[in-house]
């Protein structure tokens, strides 16, 4: 039924979480796995120091590498057969996951969600809601 499952993470409980549904899913359907994670690199710009800014994206990229990491072991524990591709990306998280789903023809999306609530949730947006309301593939939304 699927070809290839989009497993957004960063690392969290809630994605590592999803990362366990995308498993069972993919082993199930023979469908490969792109792990994705998206650097949020916006707060970056206009920060007075260039070597502030290095430090800063070094960070980023080690969370980045970190959540992708998560993603192998958890594949690996699990004893299935699985391709697994994992991708970096930079910009608003929900643009780069609509971005991904569509340059390769992502059939489901699994993701997690924030756990956030109330005027967090409103003031910072939803990456989940923003991605099932534009996605063009179904989504599942771990919670």
């Amino acid at each position: 039924m699927y070809s290839k499952i989009l497993l957004p993470t960063d690392g969290s409980k809630q994605a590592n979480k999803a990362a366990e549904h995308a498993i069972w899913i993919a082993r199930e359907s023979g469908a490969e796995i792109i792990a994705l994670t998206v650097m949020e690199t916006s707060s970056l710009v206009g920060l007075p120091a260039d070597d502030l800014i290095i430090r800063l994206r070094e960070m980023l990229e080690e969370e980045a590498s970190r959540s992708l990491e998560a993603v192998k072991k958890l594949v690996e524990e699990s004893g299935a057969d699985i391709k697994l591709t994992v991708r970096t990306d930079e910009g608003s998280p929900a643009e780069a996951i609509l971005r991904t789903v569509e340059k390769e023809g992502v059939d489901l999306v699994v993701m997690g969600t924030s756990g956030k609530h109330g005027l967090d949730r409103f003031l910072l947006g939803s990456v989940a809601e923003k991605v099932v309301r534009s996605a063009g593939c179904p989504v599942l939304v771990v919670h």
